[in-house]
């Protein structure tokens, strides 16, 4: 086994090193209370993350299958808000990896503790793992490749791997979240045993620096700070999580959140993701007078793929020509002419701006991982860069469309009229093109006026929330518009829930298009694997190229920058962190701004304001 170490980075040695005691651009002084109010979208219906049935509350986890442990549950190790691939411990005091990455232990710190004054033991670690890759098929993904956890010291437990060479893997095992066994398997407050399998609306003992206060099933909760939290002065920890109180309320639709921010109390700070608003909708009071604020800042971080994904589990995408048909009658120039204000731009790669993604033709490192597959995927992926349809002029228009019917022909369709018949039913080829807001029309509709042209007739369906979440949980569309959950610029274990054949019939993971190639598993295999990083960065331009030469999914576009919207109630330290991009959590509140001024009142009678929202109740 290697030294013992207070931290663990895939891209070299960290910044801080052993020595880390604070965030350089966190204000240490920053004072402590006030309250930040924020809008969750939808409903929530339970307080196990964990688990594919429910939807958790806001604050309890960091996504999709409890993978992170929100603002409750710690972790081994927490990942760096300023470097990528990098994690100091947390849970772990220390860590430490065989020579050949085929193992990781972790020395828990003595002073970790749960809410409830109790330590947190290996025996909550080993049990938090055991439980949790039987719950949610990303965690059975995600460790995949662990053999044997066990005790190995008085705080000590260690992981043993099936296979040397998973650089990854040791630190994916620090992103572990804690859970207390003596809680989970304790009984609740009317003596019936807990079930950590099932939802469950009892709010779970906790370790990390909030906890549950108050809540309204569905509609709001309130999370307190814990003031004596055992990791107050941990240095991930000094200067952030300032405020006292952490407020969401539910709304259900996007223009009702927009107007409950212009309203003011209820959400204080959004990340813009509308160029129509971005550009002509802070015209309210509160932005005019200064109330509200815009920031335009710079984003790092890679931008993963935002699509049209189509789901390849139907015969009717079976083919790879329909799939490049559909993605050659996408008009992305004129809707950013037309709806993005031109700020938008194409996004061609699932490593969007990041040494990830695969330019030009093949280097030699990645020809490597590509030429033992040659016969097995496109042949273009040797011979032309990777360009997706430029609509420029109108003879452009008529041509990518004329394509993507030769394309159709191609793969058997028949254009009868105006409608292209399904060579395997007889019948009119059609699409539904699922979304889960009202504001979604904006998008869709243009994408299905398109594919109308191609003789396909196109439904754009809304619907609400919780049967969105359940349709994407089990794979229940055709086609949908989404952005993927974010790449991180060390890829590893987590591209089997992306991408693996596995995770395409496991429902709720996250391969939405059902991609179910055994050549897509070996690239993914051969990143997990990859010795060092040249490597890995060539690995994965390989798999960047055979997924976008398959046309799994319609590039939709992307922005390299960040716009933020907030009430000016915030102090914030001079710089934020490159790599995070924002911390919200560096912040401090540093007096309430006045809301619903006589204009505020006067601008609100001509729009429709946000629901009044009562106090929360325990």
């Amino acid at each position: 086994m290697g030294e013992w170490m207070r931290y663990s980075s895939l891209i070299g040695p960290s910044k801080y090193g052993n020595n880390f005691s604070r965030y350089d651009y966190v204000n240490a002084e920053a004072p402590k209370g006030g309250t930040l109010n924020q809008i969750a979208a939808g409903t929530f219906d339970s307080f196990n993350p964990f688990v594919v049935r429910g939807t958790a509350a806001a604050g309890m986890s960091s996504g999709v299958g409890g993978f992170g442990g929100g603002i409750i549950y710690d972790t081994l190790t927490e990942q760096s808000t300023e470097e990528g691939s990098t994690s100091y411990g947390m849970i772990a005091e220390e860590m430490r990896f065989a020579s050949d990455y085929s193992s990781a232990s972790f020395r828990l710190d003595p002073k970790a503790r749960w809410h409830d004054g109790q330590p947190i033991t290996v025996e909550d670690v080993l049990w938090s793992f055991d439980t949790l890759r039987k719950l949610h098929p990303q965690w059975s993904s995600y460790y995949h490749n662990v053999t044997k956890a066990e005790q190995t010291g008085e705080r000590e437990v260690t992981f043993t791997f099936d296979q040397a060479g998973n650089r990854e893997l040791p630190n994916i095992m620090g992103d572990l979240v804690v859970l207390p066994k003596h809680w989970w398997t304790g009984v609740d407050a009317s003596g019936k045993p807990r079930d950590i399998t099932q939802p469950t609306m009892e709010p779970p003992l906790g370790s990390g620096p909030y906890k549950i206060a108050s809540w309204r099933a569905g509609s709001e909760i309130e999370w307190e700070r814990v003031p004596d939290s055992w990791a107050k002065d941990h240095p991930t920890r000094i200067g952030r999580y300032n405020y006292d109180r952490i407020r969401y309320v539910y709304l259900r639709d996007s223009n009702a959140q927009w107007e409950a921010f212009k309203k003011g109390g209820l959400d204080d700070w959004r990340l813009e993701n509308s160029t129509q608003r971005w550009v002509e909708g802070y015209n309210f009071p509160a932005a005019v007078d200064g109330r509200v604020t815009k920031t335009v800042l710079p984003n790092r971080q890679v931008r993963s793929m935002q699509a049209y994904v189509l789901n390849n589990r139907l015969p009717k995408f079976s083919d790879p020509r329909v799939r490049k048909a559909l993605t050659l009658a996408f008009n992305f120039e004129d809707m950013n002419r037309t709806l993005f204000y031109g700020l938008n731009e194409r996004i061609s790669s699932y490593w969007y701006n990041s040494e990830l993604a695969a330019t030009g033709l093949p280097s030699e490192a990645e020809l490597k991982y590509l030429e033992p597959l040659r016969g097995q995927i496109p042949d273009e992926v040797f011979t032309q860069p990777f360009k997706l349809p430029v609509y420029d002029t109108q003879a452009s228009t008529r041509e990518y469309l004329r394509d993507a019917l030769a394309l159709f022909r191609e793969a058997g369709y028949v254009l009868k009229g105006t409608a292209l018949i399904d060579p395997a039913t007889g019948a009119q080829m059609t699409i539904e093109i699922l979304g889960d807001d009202p504001s979604d029309n904006r998008i869709l509709e243009p994408y299905a006026r398109q594919l109308e042209r191609l003789g396909i007739r196109t439904n754009v369906r809304i619907v609400d929330t919780s049967q969105y979440v359940d349709r994407m949980t089990n794979f229940d569309f055709e086609v949908v518009g989404i952005a993927y959950y974010p790449q991180s610029i060390s890829p590893g274990n987590e591209q089997r829930d992306f991408w693996g054949s596995a995770a395409a019939r496991a429902p709720g993971s996250r391969n939405y298009a059902g991609v179910n190639s055994p050549i897509v598993d070996k690239l993914i295999d051969d990143i997990v694997y990859a010795p060092d990083r040249p490597s890995l960065v060539a690995a994965t331009r390989a798999l960047d190229r055979v997924m976008l030469w398959n046309w799994y999914v319609v590039p939709q576009w992307t922005r390299t920058e960040t716009w933020l919207a907030a009430w000016n109630k915030f102090g914030m330290p001079a710089t934020q962190p490159a790599y995070a991009g924002i911390d919200p959590f560096s912040w401090w509140v540093k007096g309430e701004v006045p809301v619903n001024t006589p204009a505020d009142q006067a601008a609100a009678e001509k729009s429709e304001s946000a629901p009044a929202i009562p106090p929360a109740k325990p």
